[in-house]
């Protein structure tokens, strides 16, 4: 079982975690490069976060899948960042839970796409504690309801940034978001396609601690990793 460093954040300005994230995987790299030819262990840590109103854009998004001038985000409350993740834009915002697994998957295995999935697959299952049935959708990330029908849409957006096998970047799961602040955005660049969120599909707000210890659970299932 590997060991991995948990800490939630509360909440926290987009910019100021970006840059923790940043340190934490920079170290991680660091360790390795120092140490390419001997066994000395590297750390993993895994982030729980609630951001304040801001848009995020992938390094490959299209700016004009944000729909709101400079002025209009101000006066939304809002922030916008260009970041160096996979993915196109997406939003963050309270009442979503954000993960960040900052892992060596050196020490996991070194599979991005099985990386992607495992992350999926923890939100899957999680959802399924709630009867809530998440899935995927062929050559789009992420976690969807009702694939394949009219009503497809995302409940949980995924954007990850890897180098040498180390991560960082994660999940976004929508559980009592305002989903009205998707409205301005083109979400992850689909047209067509909407958002939902736990709250908006069983009709009631949803304990946000319950969410995330069953997140954990299943991620230590998944993983085969224990939280320290």
């Amino acid at each position: 079982m590997q060991s991995v460093l948990f800490e939630d954040l509360g909440t926290k300005d987009y910019k100021a975690t970006w840059k923790y994230q940043e340190l934490l995987f920079e170290t991680i790299l660091k360790v390795k490069k120092a140490n390419k030819n001997s066994s000395i262990a590297t750390k993993n840590h895994f982030l729980f976060v609630e951001h304040p109103h801001v848009y995020t854009l992938g390094k490959s998004g299209n700016f004009n899948n944000l729909l709101l001038t400079e002025a209009q985000l101000k006066a939304k409350g809002a922030t916008f960042y260009k970041i160096n993740r996979g993915g196109d834009i997406t939003y963050h915002g309270p009442g979503q839970i954000v993960g960040y697994p900052i892992l060596d998957l050196e020490n996991f295995f070194t599979d991005i796409h099985k990386y992607m999935r495992f992350l999926e697959e923890t939100i899957i299952r999680t959802l399924a504690e709630y009867n809530i049935k998440g899935m995927r959708s062929d050559g789009e990330t992420g976690v969807w309801l009702d694939v394949g029908s009219p009503f497809t849409r995302k409940i949980c957006a995924l954007g990850v940034r890897s180098s040498r096998w180390v991560t960082m970047h994660g999940f976004a799961l929508n559980v009592n978001t305002d989903l009205g602040f998707f409205d301005h955005i083109i979400p992850c660049g689909i047209r067509g396609k909407a958002v939902t969120s736990m709250q908006a599909e069983l009709g009631k707000p949803i304990d946000q601690n319950e969410v995330k210890i069953k997140i954990l659970k299943h991620f230590a299932e998944i993983f085969e990793a224990v939280f320290v």
